[in-house]
């Protein structure tokens, strides 16, 4: 038996693309094929649980790969409106936390259960623990071969994403490597949205804290992007949202990286160097010890001093100029040398995949092999942490839908 669509993958891009295809014509039959044992592993653990859906801010600006411009047909047709509608038809209104958009029920199970009971009730047939090993062309068909089954489609939409969660999501990056043998080209990739990892003699004193500051990317001593937000420090390096945010080159560049912290973003350098003077005036009768306590995280305020030299047994009154000075640095530009991430297990996204030159723009089509189509994070695009990547999920599941129902007409 030929299927109309076989779609390998169960994830996010998977069953929208599914869900789509038999919402628009049911006439058609569509398989999907997924590896776990239920679909949608990693959508239920989107955003701490809560699944960021989309964003009202979708733009270039926060996509990421050799060829952008690829993803800018589908992003604006297939836009945040458009999946809106898709979603409220099957029982997911959104709610918006400023630019952010949520599932009404603030519950990313409840998105992927809305998809499958859509699917189930559609007449998507789901093969779990189905794990597709190759892709061969029989009779001008695609034949999937998926251990010791093998099923024939008319089109195939590769929905695998790569290696972001690993083996505990199923998220090997093995379709990657089934493509690439099979002549498709492919760019390198890498931990994206990631922990980052650094010289730990500084950050391991600081483990547990959580900071409001400016974070930026530096290459080669050249400032490259800056994030603000909620900073943590961990044994091994940095966290938090602005981090994982600036990841991305990390992973990327062979350069020297580093980041630089201003945890007193609100204020430009003159102000602070003249706030460390007027608290030195002000607090005379104090250790250094507690010269930051009630401005700053004692614990933070302390490596702060001592990063500078300074003894916590001193007096405050024995600060001078020069010292306040250097203190005012620090707290402006705290730099800690990137040795690295912590690696595709921890991240939420994977830079790099299939080359987007590969692919028809508008239609997610491959430009060499006819009725093959990619979507999602498979493909060379990548967006910041925010709902872009699930938004280029959607709209290039979308894309590649209508393509095939236009095709099959």
């Amino acid at each position: 038996m030929v299927t109309d669509v076989i779609i390998i993958g169960g994830g996010a891009a998977g069953l929208c693309s599914a869900v789509y295809l038999k919402q628009k014509n049911p006439e058609l039959s569509v398989r999907i094929l997924e590896s776990s044992p239920r679909v949608c592993k990693k959508l239920a653990l989107t955003g701490n649980g809560r699944c960021n859906i989309s964003n009202k801010n979708i733009n270039l600006s926060r996509y990421h790969g050799d060829n952008v411009e690829f993803c800018r047909f589908a992003l604006e047709k297939y836009d945040l409106s458009f999946t809106e509608n898709f979603f409220e038809k099957i029982g997911v209104p959104f709610v918006f936390e400023g630019d952010k958009a949520f599932p009404m029920g603030l519950q990313a199970a409840s998105v992927v259960d809305c998809l499958r009971f859509a699917a189930d009730n559609l007449g998507v047939i789901t093969h779990l623990e189905t794990k597709a090993t190759n892709i061969q062309i029989s009779n001008g068909k695609y034949k999937v071969i998926c251990d010791n089954l093998s099923f024939l489609a008319e089109n195939i939409i590769i929905a695998t994403g790569l290696l972001s969660g690993g083996d505990r999501l199923g998220c090997d990056g093995s379709m990657l490597n089934v493509l690439k043998k099979a002549g498709f080209k492919t760019k390198e990739c890498t931990p994206a949205i990631v922990q980052i990892k650094t010289e730990t003699d500084i950050v391991k004193q600081l483990k547990g804290i959580k900071v409001n500051a400016n974070a930026t990317l530096s290459v080669s001593g050249k400032a490259v992007r800056t994030e603000f937000g909620e900073v943590l420090f961990c044994d091994y390096g940095l966290s938090g949202p602005p981090i994982l945010q600036i990841s991305r080159e990390v992973s990327k560049t062979k350069e020297d990286t580093e980041i630089w912290l201003d945890i007193m973003s609100e204020y430009d350098f003159g102000l602070v160097y003249e706030m460390l003077k007027a608290r030195r005036n002000n607090l005379s009768y104090c250790n250094l010890d507690e010269f930051f306590t009630g401005m700053l995280n004692k614990r933070l305020g302390q490596v702060v001093l001592k990063s500078v030299g300074l003894k916590l047994s001193d007096s405050v009154s024995e600060l001078n100029d020069k010292k306040c000075k250097e203190i005012a640095s620090v707290l402006k530009k705290f730099q800690f040398k990137a040795i690295g991430t912590t690696g595709f297990l921890n991240s939420q996204v994977t830079a790099g995949g299939l080359d987007t030159k590969s692919f028809n723009f508008k239609t997610m089509e491959s430009r060499d092999a006819k009725g093959l189509y990619a979507v999602g994070e498979i493909l060379d695009i990548d967006g910041d942490c925010g709902g872009f990547n699930l938004q280029w999920a959607w709209s290039s599941a979308f894309c590649a839908s209508d393509n095939i129902l236009k095709v099959k007409q």
